[in-house]
Parts: C-alpha cells; structure tokens; sequence
C-alpha cells in the first residue's frame, strides 16, 4: 500500500501536468487569437496565473523530494522537479513568441482596415478615421508596455527558477558525493568486523589450548602425588 508521502507526491504531478497542458492550451490560445487586444489581453491574464499556480505545485514537489527518507526516491523527484522546471522555462519562452506573433497579426489586420476606407466618404468621417487611428496607435502602444512589462516579469522569473535549477543541481552532485564516502565506509568497516571476528577465533583457539595445557598439567601432578608406582 502506497503510503500518505506517495500519494501527496502523485496528486502534485498529477496537477504540474494538469497546469501544463492548460497553459499550452491557452499558448496556442494566443496563436490563433484573431483580436481585438482585449482578448489577447485576457488570455494573458489566464496565462500568468496558471504559471504562477504551476510555480507553486513545482516548489511543492521540490519540497517533498527533501523530505523523503529513502535515497533514491529523493533523487528521482528531485530529477523529476527539474525536469518540470525546464518545461516550464520552455512553455514562457513559447507563450512570448506567441504574444508577438499575434500583437503582428492584430496590428497588421487593423492597418489593413485602416487602408481599406474608401476615399469617397466625407470630411467628418476622415476625421473619425484620423481619430480612431490615434486612438488605435495608443491602444498598440500601451498594449505593447504591457507586454514588454510582461516579458520582463518573465525574464525575472526565468533567472530565478534557473538559480534554483543550479542549487539543485549542486545539492544532487553533493548527495552524491556524501553517498559515495558512505560507501566507503561501509565497506571499511565490514573490513575491520571480518578482521576482529578472524582475531577473536584465534583467540579463544589461544584460550582453549592454555586451558587444556594448564589441565593436562593438574592432573599429571595429581597422578604423581596421588599415585607414584602408577
């Protein structure tokens, strides 16, 4: 029966992978996204807080790995945790390259709009259109703030999981060595115990000898005292 850590171990992979395929889903989201800047806005937002939910339920398992008792089973969800971080650090990296890839798209199909109106309409309306322009530059800007703000949170992010990869790394290697001098004496012990129960055999094989010697002696003096004509 699998104990309580195990299962704790399990359902926190379980939603690490739960958190993943949702954040590829809405990665893909932003591909495909069609505009306006308001959706691509939202589905960032979904984005950002399923990273920052999946960041969590990482920490988590790294936790857990510390404090396993068995050897090797805190190396295998330490392997895993990592493993789970570069996936990460891989999924941001996509999710920045699809912002701009739909940021062009956006900007791209409203320029068109904007080139497409008719040159027979009124004054009034090329002043609406000279409105609606500034006003959809301001929108790209602030959009593309936004998303350079966004970028730079990530980057952040990014250089700090990559520094507890590091640590990580460092704290396995180290295991690893520990577990090597462990080894080590080990076997040098088992060495010494095989020599002492070698020595304590000879020892007693020393002791019975002298007893039988000092036996032999007693009864060979009785003999003569008690029975000299023997």
């Amino acid at each position: 029966m699998a104990s309580a850590a195990d299962v704790h171990v399990r359902i926190c992979g379980q939603e690490i992978i739960k958190f993943d395929l949702e954040i590829k889903a809405l990665i893909q989201d932003i591909r495909d996204c069609p505009g306006p800047q308001s959706v691509l806005m939202e589905l960032n937002s979904l984005v950002k807080d399923k990273f920052n939910k999946l960041r969590l339920r990482i920490n988590d398992l790294d936790q857990m790995a510390r404090e396993q008792d068995s050897e090797s089973d805190r190396l295998s969800i330490q392997a895993e945790t990592e493993s789970q971080r570069r996936q990460m650090l891989s999924n941001q990296t996509a999710w920045r390259k699809a912002n701009l890839a739909c940021k062009l798209a956006i900007d791209n199909m409203e320029k068109d709009e904007l080139l497409h109106v008719g040159d027979n309409q009124g004054t009034r309306q090329r002043k609406a259109t000279k409105e609606s322009l500034v006003e959809t530059s301001s929108n790209i800007t602030e959009s593309l703030m936004s998303i350079s703000r966004m970028m730079a949170e990530q980057v952040h992010q990014s250089d700090d999981a990559i520094g507890t990869l590091a640590t990580s790394s460092r704290t396995v290697q180290e295991t690893n060595e520990e577990f090597k001098n462990m080894t080590g004496t080990i076997h040098l012990g088992r060495k010494l115990i095989l020599k002492y129960n070698r020595r304590e055999l000879t020892d007693k094989l020393l002791i019975f000898l002298a007893l039988a010697l000092f036996f032999a002696t007693v009864l060979y003096i009785l003999k003569k005292r008690l029975f000299p004509f023997i």
